[in-house]
């Protein structure tokens, strides 16, 4: 069985469980993904699954993937691709579909998605530096001060200062398929998950 799964964020709602409390969910449109490459030991010193996902146009692929997924046979444009590891290869064959029925109500997930951009920001939202008062006779307010010690002359990497915020890869634990709808190939997961509404997410199995 494929250890996980690509989707894409479709937004957040809430449901109510058995016990009649509202629980906040977000709506992921998981799989169905296919088979395009199997790895094996033998061949290539590792064991893993490759699959495509998110069918587009024929114009906007380029030719090695054009090629490549001629090969597999899968006959679908994927744009994306994804390698996902397993113990054994066994039961897997190229061109296999692999639909969201793969994930039971209540298990356990991993989500790793891109946080959304935020573009250039100072300390105060990058990283919630308090700042100064906002009064008369301070004049730094929300201005980065001491950038470290003055010996070496120069600034240590790793200081917090104003940068590009955001748009960074992002992996969620803990997280619990509360629903699994197969027929409209939706997960339902509680609370919420990186990236804008349409954002490329990798679902992945908790495995202990």
């Amino acid at each position: 069985m494929l250890p996980g799964i690509l989707g894409r964020k479709v937004g957040m709602t809430h449901i109510f469980n058995d016990a009649g409390k509202m629980v906040p969910v977000t709506v992921v449109e998981a799989g169905p993904v296919y088979v395009t490459q199997i790895k094996t030991e033998d061949k290539d010193k590792y064991s893993a699954i490759q699959v495509g996902y998110d069918e587009g146009k024929e114009k906007n692929l380029t030719f090695p993937k054009f090629g490549h997924l001629k090969k597999a046979g899968v006959g679908k444009n994927l744009r994306t691709l994804k390698e996902f590891r397993v113990d054994a290869t066994d039961g897997f064959e190229l061109g296999q579909e692999i639909a969201v029925d793969i994930f039971a109500d209540g298990e356990e997930v991993t989500v790793t998605g891109m946080s959304k951009g935020r573009g250039f920001a100072g300390g105060v939202k990058r990283y919630h530096f308090k700042g100064q008062h906002m009064t008369h006779g301070y004049m730094t307010h929300r201005r980065p001060l001491s950038s470290g010690a003055t010996g070496p002359q120069r600034v240590f990497k790793g200081v917090k200062k104003p940068g590009h915020m955001g748009d960074a890869q992002v992996t969620q634990k803990g997280l619990k398929v509360v629903r699994v709808d197969a027929e409209r190939n939706l997960l339902l997961i509680d609370g919420s998950l990186p990236g804008p509404n349409g954002a490329l997410v990798i679902v992945n199995k908790v495995t202990k």
